[in-house]
């Protein structure tokens, strides 16, 4: 069966595993899914991710949890648009995440960006996850 919504599975797949306080979480290797991987490890919301080549053309990203004194270091983390609701926004409209303490993630024109970098460019876009 087909998956309708993969980036909510990836956020999903972290959020559990960081519940049951598992080291490294597994899920399927795709373009959306690694842009995103690189902003969280860019902000330092996970250790980092490998890639391993299952067969031909089939390929799973393993991801490495970060944790702060036994506690999770993304405390919440949440899809904002939908494959049923697509938000986008303008950079003058984006609100900042808990004061400035959390970063939205978007799908823009430049590539996938956290919030501080798309206003830094000047673009707005898809707002794909909030991550506090």
């Amino acid at each position: 069966m087909a998956m309708t919504d993969p980036l909510s599975d990836l956020l999903t797949r972290i959020r559990n595993g960081q519940q049951a306080r598992l080291a490294n979480v597994v899920t399927p290797a795709s373009k959306m899914r690694a842009r995103v991987l690189d902003v969280l490890a860019k902000e330092g919301y996970i250790r980092g991710y490998s890639t391993a080549e299952l067969g031909q053309g089939i390929a799973e990203y393993t991801v490495e949890l970060k944790y702060a004194d036994g506690e999770p270091v993304i405390r919440e983390i949440r899809r904002i648009s939908r494959p049923g609701r697509r938000v986008y926004s303008k950079i003058n409209d984006l609100r900042s995440v808990y004061g400035g303490l959390g970063v939205a993630i978007l799908s823009t024109p430049k590539g996938v960006l956290a919030d501080h970098e798309a206003r830094a460019a000047n673009v707005g876009g898809e707002v794909l996850c909030h991550v506090f």
